[in-house]
């Protein structure tokens, strides 16, 4: 405590001008907020708009064409879900949602997007929800150069990526990081010869079965450089089926509305979120796999049966 009283004395000596233009400018948004909580004095400060609209920025480039960028936005993206909210006004226009897209290579920007999707449409509601950044007649290229490819490509990228997917409800004012930041799971395609790269945030529901899991997946391939050949979102079911536009536009804005973690945690947090939603969808297979086995024994057991029981009948008739 008295460190602590100490180290604020000292810097109640300095001239705000310098603490904000010298020393907050320098910090990410996680020791921003922590230092906000230092003193009244920091907390003024470091609640500065302009300041973590810089920061957010700088973080996401994908989100340097919003001019309202708020620290509540930073607290929105950066946390981790750890509890969905409640939708209660479901008739409010939601006419589009908002896809802010950063992919980095050991700390490089090597994709960066904003795409916006329709959400009133027939087609959007009634199909699977999929939302792709990169057409598939295109690929993306990148500065990053690569020799040819071996197997430790996996473990390098599997390092060196990062992801953010940022949805943004702009009726609402609220957002959410759907990304695991960095790959929970990355597996080459031996026939392609393409990466896939995944990344995943678990969504727990009122009860295990409805929980959904939001994946990310990113391809990459090419021999002398690193080119990004997809980019998309899908909102899967336990069962391995995928959300509808509808249900998943549900499932996004209770994300939005819901309780947050801290961000520190994300990538452990999200990993061990995704090995349990995955052993759970592989129990359920193989639960379902065990009940039409047995279903099907008995359907042959009674056509036996039936079958037995007719010829003896026509033999007794005889």
């Amino acid at each position: 405590m008295a460190i602590s009283s100490t180290v604020t004395n000292l810097i109640s000596t300095v001239h705000p001008d310098i603490i904000d233009a010298h020393i907050l400018t320098r910090l990410d948004g996680p020791t921003l907020a922590s230092v906000s909580c230092a003193s009244t004095r920091l907390h003024e400060l470091a609640s500065n708009e302009i300041l973590w609209s810089k920061i957010c920025c700088s973080t996401w480039p994908s989100v340097s064409s919003f001019s309202d960028l708020t620290r509540s936005f930073f607290s929105d993206v950066y946390s981790v879900i750890d509890t969905v909210g409640s939708v209660t006004d479901l008739d409010r226009p939601f006419p589009e949602l908002i896809s802010a897209v950063d992919l980095h290579y050991r700390g490089k920007v090597i994709f960066s997007r904003v795409v916006k999707t329709e959400t009133t449409t027939a087609w959007f509601r009634g199909s699977p929800l999929r939302i792709d950044l990169v057409d598939p007649k295109d690929t993306v290229e990148t500065p990053i150069k690569r020799g040819r490819w071996t197997e430790d490509t996996c473990r390098d990228l599997d390092q060196g990526l990062t992801l953010s997917w940022i949805v943004i409800d702009p009726i609402g004012k609220r957002a959410a990081n759907l990304s695991s930041h960095r790959p929970v799971s990355v597996e080459r395609n031996w026939i392609s010869g393409e990466v896939e790269a995944k990344f995943a945030t678990v969504v727990g529901l009122e009860s295990p079965e409805e929980t959904v899991e939001c994946v990310i997946t990113v391809v990459t391939g090419g021999e002398e450089e690193l080119h990004v050949k997809e980019v998309s979102l899908k909102v899967e079911k336990m069962e391995g089926t995928h959300l509808n536009g509808k249900d998943s536009l549900v499932i996004l804005r209770r994300v939005m509305e819901g309780k947050r973690g801290n961000g520190r945690r994300r990538e452990l947090e999200a990993k061990r979120r995704h090995e349990e939603f995955v052993e759970k969808k592989r129990e359920r297979k193989e639960k379902k796999l065990r009940a039409e086995l047995v279903f099907d024994i008995l359907t042959v057991a009674f056509g036996i049966l039936g079958f037995g029981s007719l010829v003896g009948l026509c033999l007794w008739s005889r």
